[in-house]
């Protein structure tokens, strides 16, 4: 439905066929997402995305599956781009030694993952792998991003926007940014996220440049 759209419950309950309690309690998670906003005397009102949760998971799983997927796609590769790289430089200050080694192998697991060409376990181990820099980076602000990065490589695995054998490099650059973190360096874990970032990046804007819809909302 177009934004400004209204509906009320009775319409609702007519068209799905459930409950007003049921009605209530989609209109209430709905709300809590900002896709609706209910009005006194005016009825239930359909949000324009400029004033969706953006950062909810649940939201980025519905764009992730719409026309708007390059364009969700783009946003949070460039969000991860402002955040990892910093959080990187921060794990190689913050980071215990016990979990730098468990970030060590974790990149090796992955890399041969990648080069088997395992998809399934490749991406739970590179979930895994951002989700311990963002916590080893100390910030709560930053942990929070995980189900966001989680959501966002999960579309690509699942939308086959990455190649089935990673790039070569990247799988460099994960092993580069785990041993730098390791060596409390953490100048050269920023640099090679960054470049994670780029080589990432750049895959998407190849695919955008493929499709009718490069980026656009």
């Amino acid at each position: 439905m177009a934004a400004g759209s209204v509906l009320s419950i009775d319409d609702l309950v007519d068209r799905c066929q459930v409950s007003r309690s049921v009605i209530r309690e989609v209109l209430r998670v709905l709300a809590s997402m900002g896709l609706i906003e209910s009005r006194r005397r005016v009825g239930i009102m359909i949000q324009p995305a400029r004033a969706w949760k953006v950062f909810d998971p649940q939201v980025i799983r519905w764009r992730l599956a719409s026309d708007a997927r390059m364009a969700q796609m783009r946003s949070i590769t460039e969000l991860r781009t402002a955040i990892e790289p910093h959080a990187a430089w921060l794990a190689a200050e913050r980071i215990g030694d016990d979990e730098a080694s468990e970030l060590v192998g974790v990149a090796a697991k992955l890399w041969a993952a990648g080069k088997a060409g395992d998809d399934a376990r490749f991406l739970v181990l590179d979930i895994d792998f951002h989700r311990r820099v963002l916590v080893a980076s100390g910030n709560e602000m930053f942990e929070e991003l995980q189900l966001i990065v989680a959501e966002v490589l999960a579309g690509r695995h699942h939308y086959h926007l990455m190649p089935h054998y990673p790039d070569e490099e990247a799988l460099q650059l994960h092993t580069d940014v785990a041993h730098a973190i390791q060596r409390r360096d953490g100048e050269r874990a920023r640099r090679a996220m960054v470049g994670i970032m780029e080589q990432g990046f750049a895959e998407m804007r190849s695919m955008w440049e493929r499709t009718a819809e490069p980026g656009g909302a």
